[in-house]
């Protein structure tokens, strides 16, 4: 009988001890509808403990057959904070991570965790962590303080991860203070509907502003079958075309881009499946964009371990595709050493 292939999961949660603390504390000083929903998380010993506990995780992992988890901090992490203590829980965080890494090399790899909120500090935390701690990628988590980094005085960061190829997860988080009002109803201002449009506006965002001109070889990743912007992309592309075949960009405040929108997705972004385990989706995402662009995850401990492996271990995929989406492409994007 053939071996299963190798699964990395590729948007598995961690936080150390001291965000939560700290998380708790911003929250009994400053009362908004985010604090409140993640303070009734943060308060839960068994979600304390499932994302503190790295190696807690790996009993899991093993009963289902997950090989890796690519750990980065929960969202909206250090971006939460002001400057300084953002700065010093990155450092925390990172070296949290590689900590772990050291204890299981196989069975855990780290994206670091940056404060954009001092943008020169993050650029400084990603050398540090890529070429001191060995991290193999950045993780973001969406807008920081309602700021996006569409906006120039972030791209010291873009900089930074271009410099060393470290590619950048855009995790979500909760929409901005200045938008949130009609997402907190129902329930809707997380997973459910939330995060998905912030990430996506975000994504938007760093396209339109000409993010990807400046830099060309930005890598940026995207959880939930990307934020559902594949199926959005022509809708981008035939509007700013119509836009600038009538002279409409300047009035709008619009940028004059080198290529299409959806040219630009083709080419500088990857997705994940992190809880997203319906295969229609899965092979729209393979058909637009091709299989070396399409990674596995569980969004562990935010999704179910067994759901999600039994959604990819039984995904109408050949052979080829499989290995790509299970594992290789996770190895060849983030330098994870096969097996």
């Amino acid at each position: 009988m053939p071996m299963e292939p190798r699964l990395i999961a590729t948007e598995e949660a961690f936080a150390p001890i001291e965000y939560i603390a700290e998380y708790l504390k911003l929250s009994e000083r400053i009362d908004t509808a985010a604090s409140r929903y993640l303070a009734i998380y943060y308060r839960k010993q068994e979600m304390v403990h499932q994302l503190t506990e790295l190696d807690f995780r790996i009993d899991e992992m093993d009963r289902f057959g997950v090989d890796m988890h690519l750990l980065g901090i929960t969202g909206p992490g250090v971006q939460a904070f002001e400057a300084k203590l953002g700065t010093e829980l990155a450092v925390i965080a990172n070296d949290t991570l590689a900590a772990a890494i050291g204890r299981h090399p196989t069975r855990f790899a780290g994206l670091a965790a940056v404060a954009p909120q001092d943008p020169h500090a993050a650029a400084r935390e990603i050398d540090r962590a890529i070429n001191t701690l060995k991290l193999n990628g950045i993780i973001i988590n969406s807008h920081t303080h309602g700021e996006y980094l569409d906006d120039p005085k972030f791209w010291p960061i873009f900089e930074a991860a271009v410099a060393n190829d470290a590619p950048i997860y855009l995790h979500p988080t909760f929409p901005a203070d200045s938008m949130i009002g009609p997402y907190s109803h129902y329930g809707m201002m997380g997973a459910l509907w939330g995060f998905g449009a912030d990430t996506s506006l975000h994504a938007v965002r760093m396209i339109m502003g000409g993010v990807f001109d400046a830099f060309p070889t930005l890598k940026i990743v995207l959880g939930h079958m990307g934020e559902a912007l594949p199926f959005w992309l022509g809708r981008l592309d035939n509007r700013y075309h119509n836009i600038l075949r009538r002279g409409g960009l300047e009035p709008l405040g619009m940028k004059q881009l080198q290529r299409l929108p959806s040219e630009y997705f083709a080419t500088n972004f990857w997705m994940t499946t992190s809880g997203m385990m319906t295969d229609p989706p899965l092979q729209f995402c393979l058909d637009m964009f091709g299989p070396e662009r399409v990674m596995f995850a569980v969004d562990y401990p935010y999704e179910q371990t067994a759901e999600a492996v039994a959604f990819m271990r039984n995904a109408p995929l050949d052979a080829a595709t499989m290995r790509l989406v299970t594992h290789a492409n996770a190895e060849a994007l983030f330098r994870i050493s096969p097996v």
